[in-house]
């Protein structure tokens, strides 16, 4: 083992295409990229897209990327195909083979100490960056190449098991979605707008100070997004006290929607609060109060009967909304609660077999990170 800098063992590779006669059909963008996951799951295509100047640099399969912004993300990715990014995602390759094996970069870089290093010499504030001449000092033990090779193939197996697990869940969510359209998407029941089964209220306008450790339960909008799936049962953050005679609170069995998102997918997603306690809903969320299966109802808002209805009434460019009035309009198929209640319990089982899952998923999240951790 010895003690080595990465711009030592690491090229920053920049070669460029002349965007006039570029022969890749593909371009990766930053947010193609998914935090601590080394898979490109998303790519644009130039034949459809428009495409700005700053992605001109070329990527080869095997090759490394790294998003140089907001790199507390920890966006870093494995090619699988030639394409381009854009100048501001890092292109990284080991530049001796014989010295530093290629597949142990990308767990490297997910390191905690090369990830506080980035962060530390990041610049800016509302968008940081990170220059490769700061990441190049970034010093640390290497082990021996023969100990990189077992330990590349240690982690790459635990790696690749999480990713069975995770397309199992991902599975069993589609499973329920599907379920959901054979059981009421196919024009059989009665239909009435969301407005005549329930009422919307919108959220409280949170601030980030008001944010305590021990306050009022509270759920906002961007938890929604990131934090709960169906059906939630416990809160996350909590706000002040003081707060509490112009907080809106969802009871059990309602529904909290985001009605904001930064894409038109993400706004109005919701999730039914299960809790046996009222929570504080934050700003840019809204409640509704209905008088269906709270199950149901949260899979309704998730189903493409829902997203082809919703089209129509969300608006924005960079950040796009949909109005509590306007989702009031929308038709909602009203079948027997004795249904609705089945299909709820299906929704159940299905959720309890998830969270199986999402636990072996947290396990070997934190193999992944101790092997990484302990060895580099």
């Amino acid at each position: 083992m010895s003690k080595v800098k990465f711009g030592d063992i690491v090229k920053d590779v920049k070669n460029n295409v002349d965007r006039n006669n570029n022969p890749y059909e593909f371009y990766v963008a930053g947010d193609h990229m998914d935090s601590e996951d080394l898979n490109i799951r998303r790519r644009g295509k130039f034949a459809t897209d428009d495409v700005g100047p700053a992605f001109t640099r070329i990527f080869k399969t095997g090759q490394v990327l790294y998003g140089s912004r907001r790199t507390y993300l920890k966006k870093v990715a494995v090619a699988d195909f030639d394409g381009i990014c854009a100048n501001t995602t890092f292109v990284f390759e080991s530049k001796d083979p014989a010295v530093f094996e290629q597949s142990l970069l990308p767990f490297l870089m997910l390191s905690e100490g090369f990830t506080s290093w980035s962060i530390a010499h990041s610049k800016g504030s509302t968008n940081p960056y990170v220059l490769f001449s700061d990441l190049a000092s970034y010093e640390f033990d290497l082990p021996y190449l023969a100990e990189q090779k077992v330990l590349a193939e240690k982690l790459w197996a635990a790696y690749e098991v999480k990713q069975s697990y995770l397309k199992m869940i991902a599975a069993t969510e589609e499973m329920v979605k599907a379920q959901f359209i054979e059981m009421f998407g196919g024009g059989n029941w009665p239909q009435t707008t969301l407005g005549e089964v329930g009422s919307f209220t919108r959220g409280g306008g949170f601030q980030k100070s008001d944010f305590v450790e021990h306050g009022i339960p509270c759920i906002h909008y961007g938890q929604i997004h990131t934090k709960f799936g169906p059906f939630i049962t416990s809160h996350i953050t909590e706000i002040s006290s003081d707060l509490e005679p112009k907080t809106k609170f969802a009871s059990k069995g309602d529904l909290v929607i985001a009605i904001t998102s930064e894409d038109t997918e993400g706004s109005c997603k919701s999730t039914a609060w299960l809790g046996d306690y009222p929570v504080a809903v934050g700003g840019h969320a809204a409640i509704y109060k209905h008088s269906m299966n709270p199950l149901y109802m949260s899979f309704f808002f998730k189903s493409a009967l829902f997203n082809h209805a919703k089209i129509e009434y969300v608006h924005g460019t960079k950040v796009f909304e949909i109005k509590p009035d306007d989702i009031a309009k929308i038709l909602v198929p009203c079948p027997p609660m004795s249904l609705q209640n089945h299909f709820s319990a299906i929704a159940e089982q299905a959720d309890k077999s998830i969270s199986e899952l999402r636990k072996s998923v947290d396990a070997i999240d934190k193999v992944i990170k101790s092997l990484i951790n302990e060895n580099l």
